[in-house]
């Protein structure tokens, strides 16, 4: 999606702006040295921080340090430079005082942030993500509509690309049921259960969960899901709607229905398999990293 959405004539022009001032000031000792002095070693380019969205971290880095290199480039030490004659130097300069690719660093992280906040809880190893990447997409949609004025000729471009990425990948049964079953999206919009979409992706998820049972998924759908729905019994106390009321740290939606679902066995049985679900395959890779070093640490110990 950031890939798709960098690609559009308005973020490509201020991204193409970006990497050519980085390269610029990387491909030179001197410039380089000069950056660092300005910004008390703080480098521009910060590699490894998370192997996505790096558009949106060489912008912010940048942004972070708009006013030292302002500064830098119309120091004394810059004039003396040999760089500062060039024409990359010149174009590099032209770009740093520019104050429309300033407005146009500003665009594109009000853009890029929501959706490099749906990579990080992905991406992040604190609690299992499927429960929150529906929700936390839609919730993206709004933010960078409401980032871009809700000018729909604004936001009707990256729309399309969201929706493009999303469909048949993050729509499934298994999405949509997650989504629902997360009390957090739930408990704050009861609506969501009159979406015809979603509840046809749920049914579809029972089906799926206790398959060829029918009585099974009659009892599901008929007894224990109105009550989740209605906020019946302990799902309506207070300490249960404040369990799930802010996503932070603390707050996980397996163990919010280890501790509330109890009335509804068969749901929560469900809820708990669905919602301890990840939705990447990133901290299997980092394990699988790991491990090749252990094994590689043994190989060579066998050696001596």
């Amino acid at each position: 999606m950031l890939e798709s959405i960098g690609k559009l004539p308005r973020y490509k022009k201020v991204i193409d702006q970006a990497k050519s001032l980085t390269i610029f000031i990387y491909a030179h000792h001197k410039t380089l040295s000069l950056m660092r002095s300005f910004t008390k070693k703080r480098d521009i380019v910060r590699p490894g921080v998370t192997r996505f969205a790096s558009y949106f971290l060489t912008l912010q880095s940048l942004m972070e340090k708009k006013s030292q290199l302002r500064e830098m480039f119309t120091s004394s030490e810059w004039e003396e430079c040999k760089w500062s004659k060039t024409v990359k130097g010149k174009a590099a300069y032209a770009t740093v005082l520019s104050i429309a690719f300033w407005n146009g660093v500003t665009i594109c992280l009000k853009v890029f942030a929501p959706l490099v906040k749906v990579l990080r809880i992905v991406d992040a190893n604190k609690k299992p993500s499927m429960g929150f990447l529906y929700g936390e997409i839609n919730q993206a949609k709004k933010d960078i509509k409401e980032a871009l004025n809700n000018l729909e000729k604004n936001y009707l471009p990256i729309m399309e690309i969201i929706d493009a990425r999303v469909k048949d990948r993050l729509d499934s049964p298994l999405h949509f049921a997650a989504y629902l079953l997360n009390p957090y999206y739930l408990f704050k919009d009861m609506d969501m259960q009159f979406d015809n979409e979603l509840m046809d992706g749920f049914f579809n998820a029972v089906e799926m969960f206790f398959y060829g049972d029918d009585r099974m998924q009659g009892y599901i759908l008929n007894v224990e899901f109105p009550k989740y729905t209605c906020k019946e019994g302990v799902f309506g106390k207070s300490w249960a709607i404040q369990g799930c009321a802010t996503n932070d740290d603390n707050y996980n939606p397996v163990k919010w229905w280890m501790t509330y679902g109890n009335q509804t066995p068969n749901l929560q049985r469900m809820a708990r398999r669905i919602l301890s679900l990840t939705s990447s395959s990133s901290g299997c890779e980092r394990n699988w990293s790991a491990f090749e070093g252990v094994s590689a640490y043994f190989k060579v110990f066998s050696i001596f």
